[in-house]
């Protein structure tokens, strides 16, 4: 068997709600800056959420912003925005080679409650529905979305992988690359899921929507007092490419992808399975020809519920054991879970640490739940561990699809 093209990371576009580039965000990350804040919606009334607050036009026009979806402008900005860090010149590329690959959690959920909202206004007279519906609805609108802007003409489709997504784009973007079908790819998730009032309304039901006095400190993994999730929009997409196309261009690299696992728990609509994700984990690791010790950095997926963040912790100590040199964090308990894009923004979070050697770390952490405990978890204040040679960034999502990423610092 040949062997496989050696990916690298590029390029980082993202917009999460504490920044709108690599830098803003891991600045946030670092000092401890919350993106929670209050938000009101209909039918549910106050709440808290995770909002952005990138400039949209940046990119797009009024009549684009208009006609197209929130999801849609998060993925047009955050490809552009990959494309310029990338410092990539389209031009030089034949646009039928390049893909787009945008993880999501749901679409079309926004479009059609804002739909019924309006026509309700009209006793239900549908000639008041609008005709831009369905292409808002279609689920590869992201994708779609940023081929139309950008004037790209290769493969552009959506991963819907619940909150397992944002690792699913990168996967498959480098998929695509392995194969030789495209020469650049823009992988990773978007979420505008805090638009829709039905996300947070089933959370409620669910008992798992969380609550606290100061919003900054309502998304709170492994806390003995966390309540729930706070739901969150954002995205992040990577431009992925071969090594060797961008060594021949002189391109700055973040990190290379050395490994990666999807499956299945098979077992739950909801409740996430210990062995699921502990096979998930070892799939990647396996993957990437790495040994549990080898990881420097583990990124959680914990999104502050009672049992699925002690879940998670326990497969973390099966995994990795006392964990002597692998350090554990957080992201969501910054920007609550931005659900398609929750694993790509926390991957990008974390990227810095290749460089840097500072782990930042998981915030409203008072008071560590005994069972969510964790060799090395860092906590409140960033930790400077000397060095970061691997990064494993896990997501799971419902209906028990998991998703575990590997990078690392690029050798010779």
């Amino acid at each position: 068997m040949p062997e496989l093209a050696r990916i690298v990371i590029t390029g980082v576009g993202l917009a999460a709600p504490n920044g709108n580039s690599l830098a803003e965000f891991r600045a946030s990350l670092l000092a401890g800056r919350s993106g929670v804040v209050p938000y009101e919606i209909r039918h549910v009334g106050k709440t808290l959420a995770g909002v952005c607050n990138f400039d949209a036009l940046r990119h797009q026009s009024k009549k684009e912003l208009r006609r197209g979806t929130r999801a849609g402008s998060i993925a047009v900005y955050c490809a552009n925005e990959a494309v310029r860090d990338a410092g990539l010149e389209l031009r030089h590329f034949d646009p039928q080679r390049i893909g787009v690959f945008p993880g999501i959690t749901e679409h079309g959920n926004v479009e059609t409650e804002n739909e019924i909202h309006e026509v309700a206004k009209y006793g239900f007279d549908l000639s008041f529905w609008s005709h831009h519906h369905n292409p808002r609805t279609v689920a590869n609108n992201p994708a779609g979305e940023v081929t139309l802007n950008l004037g790209l003409k290769g493969p552009a489709y959506c991963l819907g992988g619940a909150c397992a997504a944002g690792n699913l784009g990168l996967i498959h973007g480098a998929q695509l690359l392995r194969l030789g079908e495209i020469d650049l790819a823009l992988g990773g998730g978007v979420s505008e899921s805090i638009r829709t009032f039905g996300i947070f309304a089933s959370f409620a039901s669910e008992g798992a929507l969380a609550k606290h006095a100061d919003p900054s400190k309502a998304s709170r993994p492994f806390d003995k007092a966390r309540n729930g999730i706070v739901v969150a929009e954002g995205g992040c997409l990577y431009a992925l490419e071969r090594l060797e196309d961008a060594r021949k261009r002189g391109a700055r690299i973040y990190a290379e992808l050395l490994g990666y696992c999807v499956n299945s728990d098979g077992t739950d609509f909801v409740l996430p399975d210990a062995a699921g994700q502990n096979a998930c984990i070892r799939g990647a690791l396996a993957s990437a020809k790495l040994a549990p010790e080898q990881i420097d950095l583990v990124s959680t997926h914990a999104t502050s519920t009672p049992s699925g963040d002690v879940i998670e912790a326990r497969v973390v100590r099966e995994v990795f054991g006392d964990g002597r040199k692998t350090h554990v964090n957080n992201t969501k308990s910054f920007i609550g879970h931005a659900m398609g894009a929750a694993g790509a923004l926390e991957l990008a979070g974390n990227l810095p640490s290749l460089a840097d050697g500072v782990v930042h770390p998981t915030i409203n952490l008072d008071e560590l739940d005994p069972q969510c405990e964790v060799p090395n978890l860092v906590a409140n204040t960033p930790k400077n561990v000397g060095r970061v040679e691997t990064i494993l960034n896990m997501s799971f999502g419902m209906l028990g699809i998991n998703s575990a990423v590997v990078v690392g610092r690029c050798r010779a």
